[in-house]
């Protein structure tokens, strides 16, 4: 009897132990944080929500950090110390920080001030960043930290970008002039100026890559262009004024941060309509979806706090804590 009693109370015990998820399987990858205010780049564990080291920039200061496809080195495009279209320092960098290391291994310097902004990797291996004041995207090689093209915007104050999966195409948000660009990356020109609004920001491109949008800065809207035409197909109503947005893996949803409302809308992608707005703390700026679209995870620049939403049950399941003005998002992925 004591016995049974006992094989019983251990079924109870592992029954609690998955009731609290402490047989969950480790989420593969780490959360990288870029703390604007504190000049530094954070590393998260995403499944204890715990920092596990801060990394201290070379400069004045980082806004966005790409990951190299291996998730092993982190890339920080020093911008300057002031926004997008204001006066102020003219960044002309880049930190190289081994993330498994947790410190910064090199700094690439691009030559010239740029104000380097966004970074993301093509298809082919290349680093292309975002440089403001050359109205270009910086083309780098990782394996020996160099400058090898410059590919022109056709505009000023080209800020964000997104590139296709093939790395074929480019767009960049140019925030001054209100439009997106679209550009050939193997013949090196600008294929489209589209006029979006009197000042847009960020950019995010659909899974199936048939639609690129970025936000109203005048209006709550958010535009959807076709990237067949390179023209505005339509536009969303927003509930609130739109800043960064990602799509999740599925294709199904688009996650759209309202920076003034403290909110995050969810657009249905089938209807091209907002479905849903979750309270988030104040000033979210970019939205990052993990690449296994269980959760997604917002940066709010007021509150220093990363909110991680659930996206099986769209709810915010807590709250990660950050550095001062916290901005950038990007996953490390482990193992590859």
């Amino acid at each position: 009897m004591a016995g049974r009693r006992a094989v019983v109370l251990a079924v109870l015990l592992i029954g609690a132990g998955l009731a609290r998820g402490e047989d969950a399987k480790p989420v593969a990858g780490l959360l990288l944080v870029v703390n604007k205010g504190d000049h530094t780049l954070g590393v998260v564990d995403p499944a204890s929500g715990k920092s596990l080291a801060t990394v201290v920039q070379s400069g004045v200061t980082a806004h966005e950090v790409a990951v190299s496809p291996d998730g092993r080195y982190a890339y920080l495009p020093i911008y300057g110390d002031s926004g997008v279209g204001r006066p102020g320092s003219d960044g002309r960098t880049l930190d190289v920080v081994n993330v498994g290391l947790r410190r910064r291994v090199a700094v690439i310097d691009l030559a010239l001030p740029t104000r380097p902004h966004a970074a993301a990797f093509g298809a082919d291996g290349r680093l292309y960043v975002t440089t403001e004041l050359t109205q270009s995207i910086t083309v780098i090689d990782p394996r020996t930290n160099t400058v090898v093209d410059r590919i022109p915007t056709g505009q000023p104050e080209s800020h964000m970008l997104v590139l296709s999966r093939d790395g074929r195409r480019a767009w960049t948000s140019n925030v001054g002039p209100g439009t997106v660009s679209a550009i050939d990356i193997k013949e090196r020109r600008v294929i489209a100026i589209v006029p979006v609004s009197k000042t847009a920001q960020r950019i995010a491109l659909s899974v199936d890559e048939k639609w690129l949008f970025t936000a109203d800065q005048g209006e709550p809207r958010l535009a959807v262009i076709d990237t067949s035409t390179s023209r505005l197909a339509r536009w969303i109503a927003l509930p609130g004024k739109g800043y960064g947005a990602a799509p999740t893996p599925d294709g199904r949803w688009l996650l759209v941060a309202l920076s003034g409302a403290g909110q995050v809308a969810v657009v249905d992608l089938q209807a091209m309509t907002v479905a849903r707005t979750l309270d988030v703390p104040k000033a979210p700026q970019e939205v990052l979806v993990r690449p296994d679209g269980k959760a997604a995870y917002v940066s709010c620049d007021a509150s220093g706090k990363v909110a991680e939403i659930d996206l099986a049950s769209w709810k915010v399941a807590r709250l990660l804590d950050a550095g001062a003005m916290v901005d950038g998002l990007a996953w490390a992925a482990a193992g590859r």
